[in-house]
This record gives C-alpha cells, structure tokens and sequence, in this order.
C-alpha cells in the first residue's frame, strides 16, 4: 500500500501520549521504588515465542520503559516449534515463583499455540496485560485495578480532552475482545453513550458523524476520514500499520486519514506517539499494582511475605 507524507502539526489539537506516558511512568516509579525497600521490587517477565521481528522490537520498548520505572525486566525467549504443553508449564512456573510479579505474553503466536489458553493459564495477581478472563469481566463492574492496557490507555487519553464522559455521544470502530469491547465497557461505566462499529456496520460515516468522540482500532489504514468526523470531535486512533510510502520507504500510521482528520477533530492521536506510550505506562502501572496486591495477598495469608522473597 502507497501513502503520501504528510507533516504532523504540533499544537493543541494534539494528544501527545509520550507526555502522559511519561507522567504515568513516573508515579510508578515512586511506588516501584517503595515497595522494592520493602522487599517487594516489581519483575515484569515477558514471553517470546519465535523469531518475530515486530514483536523484538515492542520486548526492546518495554524493557527500556521499565528500567527507568525502576521495575525489573526478564526475557524468556521460546522457539517456534515449542509446544503448547510445555508452555503451559513455563507459566505455571513463573505462576508459582513469588520473584515474579507480572507476566506478559507477546503476540503474534505461532499457529499451533493458543493465545486464549496461554493468556488464561496466567494468574490473575500477575495478568499485567489486563486480558485473562477474569480481569476483562472485572472491568465490567468498573474493576480497574488491572484493566486491559490498550483499552485503559486510549480511555485515560480521551479524559485528558477535559469532555465531560456523562452523557458523551462515542462511536467505538472495532470490537475485538481486548480493544474495541473493553473500551465499550470502560466508557458505558462512566456514563458514556456507546455504540461499537465493525465491519457488518451498516452506514458507518452516519455513526461516527454524529459521536462526540471516535475509538478506532481495527487494522485498516485510512479508515476513517475528516468527513467522517464531526467538527470538534477527539479522535483516539489505536491502529498500527505499516505502509510503504511512494519512495519505498515505510512509515506506521493508524487507523485514521491523519491530514484530513486533523482539519476537522477538535483533538486527534498521532501514530505514532499517541496511545502506544500510554499503554505501556499502563502495563508498567499494572506491574506496579500486581507487585502491591501480590505482597497484600502474601502477607494476609502467612503474616510476613515468603521466606526467600526478600532480594
């Protein structure tokens, strides 16, 4: 696919998620560094399975937004024909080790591991990413002491607009069960009205014409349009694509016709540097969260944290 270059004007419109990213990061890290005095240092571990170059490059950005929120972070790289069982079994390790804290599963996964299975056979206390079972169904009772990362961070995003979320017209464009329905949920508890689009959407530019706010993530380039908006909307574009520009180089870009919507959004999310930073303030804030919960649960059940667990 060919794209044209287009600049990406710095002003207020913009909702500059490096720069949360980085607030977030730094609350983190104070409470990282308190409750590592207490015997308690968050250790985020993440699980690689296979030579996934996009994938490297994501461990490479966390890692590095970890070390400076004070967490540690560990990388366990797996080959491609390792099997589902004896993934299983490498979480249940981690499940059972108190050093570890959070766990996270980088995608994509090779065909014959199930996704659904890995993410479920991680415990609760240190699903970081917000996406075992039980933490989804949390967020429909407004549970959000580890909530979905991608969904929490485009939510956080649309508050920093200063819009009132009661009563507030959103069209959600996507609703796939980590993203699109998530972020439905997320809004609807804030008194939000919700309507979640996809690709059976009938007449999806009447939909988006007439919300307040605009979710898009569903992997298409250019989806949605500045005619699609309505004048004054914020426009949170979750999608990353990469697109071969008309001199061969490449460039990632979201969801969203980023020229045309600036004209016409009252805010806008770049791609990148809009949501990306965020959710993974968002991960390392889950970390943070899942270490706090972890020591309350140890010390409930025993009187002190396990033996050994001190560093």
């Amino acid at each position: 696919m060919t794209a044209a270059i287009h600049p990406l004007p710095r002003d207020h419109k913009i909702l500059d998620g490096k720069a949360v990213g980085a607030e977030l990061r730094a609350a983190s890290k104070a409470e990282a560094e308190r409750l590592a005095a207490a015997g308690w240092a968050p250790r985020l571990v993440s699980i690689l399975v296979g030579d996934v170059a996009a994938a490297e490059l994501y461990v490479r950005n966390q890692r590095r937004a970890a070390e400076t929120t004070a967490i540690a972070f560990d990388q366990r790289n797996y080959p491609a024909e390792t099997t589902q069982a004896e993934l299983l079994a490498a979480i249940a390790a981690l499940n059972a080790d108190p050093r570890v804290t959070g766990i996270i599963l980088q995608r994509p996964l090779p065909p014959h591991i199930s996704v659904r299975a890995l993410q479920s056979a991680i415990h609760p206390l240190k699903d970081v990413e917000g996406l075992h079972p039980a933490s989804i169904g949390n967020i429909v009772y407004n549970d959000l002491q580890m909530g979905p990362c991608t969904s929490v961070a485009a939510v956080e995003l649309l508050k920093r607009t200063g819009l009132g979320l009661q009563g507030l017209e959103v069209v959600v464009i996507g609703h796939s069960e980590i993203v699109g329905k998530p972020i439905a949920f997320l809004l609807m508890s804030e008194g939000a009205t919700v309507t979640v689009c996809h690709h059976m959407t009938r007449n999806l530019r009447v939909h988006s014409r007439q919300a307040d706010a605009v979710f898009v993530a569903v992997g298409k380039p250019g989806l949605v349009t500045g005619d699609m908006i309505k004048p004054g909307a914020a426009l949170i574009d979750i999608g990353i694509n990469q697109v071969t520009l008309d001199d061969g180089t490449t460039r990632v870009v979201g969801d969203a016709d980023y020229a045309s919507c600036h004209e016409v959004a009252g805010w806008i999310t770049p791609v990148p540097g809009g949501v990306g930073p965020v959710t993974v303030a968002i991960l390392l804030g889950n970390t943070v969260t899942a270490a706090r919960l972890q020591k309350a649960h140890y010390e409930s059940a025993f009187g002190d944290p396990l033996p050994g667990r001190r560093p």
